[in-house]
């Protein structure tokens, strides 16, 4: 194989067409996925590895492509992007208070999401279906939108007493997850917040949680074939990852030598090889 690009790894760019269309960025190249299912790819990790924020060299990636003094400086690396319920803007200690305004202080989406189960999940609005398709979801509905990021997850820190906020990679990359009626589950979850969404809406104003009337979106996958058995490519411990190339979901590559999670070596400089079956 040929190789047809080469730069550092970002996470790939998708669009909600029937199946999803991905492409990888490997800097200034954009290479379309979708025309190599069924045929050969190869990635190859020559060991350099440059911070997606500042472009210094580093030798170990930290929170998925930056460097130690830009994760311990960055806002978007504090915990609170994480859990952001915790969000300490407000109390004058964001890291970036202008990033922070950008990020943070504009309309989030509380939405539900099927990929391994059903799941509660927040996204920035501008961030739909993108956030749902890196998630591998195969069906997904907005529940409520909200005017900053700490109150969704205020919401779904709440919600998520009654269902999971996280994705078992696994079980997502094995098959479709089964049909959930998540207009139904909304109504229920929706009930069981009443009393959270009306403390806030007290709080902020009645503008700043806003229930939608929406309907599931249908997501389906480019992929030929599943994996009996889940196994990883691991860049740090085997610098090539190459096979056939089975599906793509989620932000993996489905090979048939084993699965790769693009997004987890975000900054890692490879070459990339591949042939159309």
């Amino acid at each position: 194989m040929d190789v047809i690009a080469a730069g550092h790894l970002r996470k790939m760019q998708v669009e909600l067409q029937e199946p999803v269309t991905y492409a990888l960025p490997l800097d200034d190249t954009l290479v379309p996925l979708n025309r190599y299912l069924g045929g050969s790819l190869e990635l190859r990790y020559g060991g350099a590895i440059a911070c997606q924020h500042c472009g210094r060299a580093t030798r170990k990636s930290f929170n998925q492509g930056y460097c130690y003094l830009c994760f311990k400086r960055l806002a978007r690396c504090d915990q609170c992007i994480v859990s952001p319920e915790k969000c300490h803007f407000a109390q004058g200690t964001c890291r970036e208070p202008d990033w922070g305004t950008r990020f943070c202080m504009t309309d989030h989406i509380v939405y539900l999401a099927n990929s391994s189960g059903p799941k509660v999940g927040i996204t920035r609005a501008s961030q739909v279906p993108v956030r749902w398709i890196d998630q591998g979801a195969v069906q997904a509905l907005p529940l409520l939108r909200v005017q900053t990021r700490q109150q969704s997850g205020l919401v779904e820190a709440f919600l998520r007493r009654f269902v999971a906020d996280r994705t078992n990679w696994r079980a997502m990359l094995k098959g479709e997850a089964g049909a959930v009626d998540l207009v139904s589950l909304g109504r229920q979850l929706l009930c069981e917040a009443a009393s959270v969404i009306e403390d806030l809406q007290q709080r902020w104003g009645v503008q700043a949680v806003q229930a939608l009337a929406a309907t599931a979106v249908d997501i389906r996958y480019p992929v030929l074939e599943y994996p009996a058995k889940i196994s990883t490519h691991n860049f740090d411990k085997q610098p090539v990852a190459g096979g056939r190339l089975l599906g793509i979901k989620g932000q993996y590559l489905l090979l048939d030598t084993g699965v790769l999670n693009i997004r987890k070596f975000t900054s890692y400089h490879v070459e990339l090889a591949a042939e159309t079956a």
